[in-house]
């Protein structure tokens, strides 16, 4: 009888640790969620925002300029929201990045923030184009739902 009542609890326990992989619960809901991507040096700005299926892009650091706004696809939104249900949002700060050219303007510096039901999660400074691997596939299409016009 102890057997079983072990196993029924270490069953519970570990069930509860793989619900909470993001941080804030099970699933994110787009609809309360808000993502900012930056990028920059000496020369360079891009300021990437998105929100209500719908993306915002600037270049202006001082933000006087209106930003250009795009709406994203719903299979877009859905293929985004699927890749943050596996950020561990609680663990963003604490991502290592896996390149130093930051360091020597060998690359620009980003930096990707969430803001969830009021909470703000953000990564250390990482590489732009290198990001770390837990939020390599966020970033990267994050940066691909912006379309520039030509």
């Amino acid at each position: 009888m102890r057997i079983l009542s072990l196993l029924s609890v270490l069953l519970f326990v570990l069930g509860s640790c793989n619900s909470q992989k993001n941080g804030v619960g099970s699933s994110i809901e787009m609809k309360d969620i808000e993502i900012q991507y930056e990028a920059n040096t000496r020369g360079f700005y891009q300021k990437l925002v998105l929100k209500n299926a719908a993306v915002s892009s600037t270049n202006d650091r001082d933000g006087k300029e209106n930003p250009i706004v795009q709406k994203v696809s719903d299979a877009d939104w859905n293929t985004l929201r699927e890749e943050i249900n596996k950020v561990d949002l609680e663990n963003l700060p604490n991502l290592i990045a896996p390149t130093e050219k930051r360091f020597f303007d060998g690359a620009a510096i980003a930096k990707l923030k969430i803001i969830y039901k009021g909470n703000t999660y953000q990564s250390s400074d990482f590489d732009h184009g290198f990001p770390p691997m837990q939020i390599k596939s966020v970033v990267e299409i994050v940066n691909l739902l912006f379309k520039p016009e030509e």
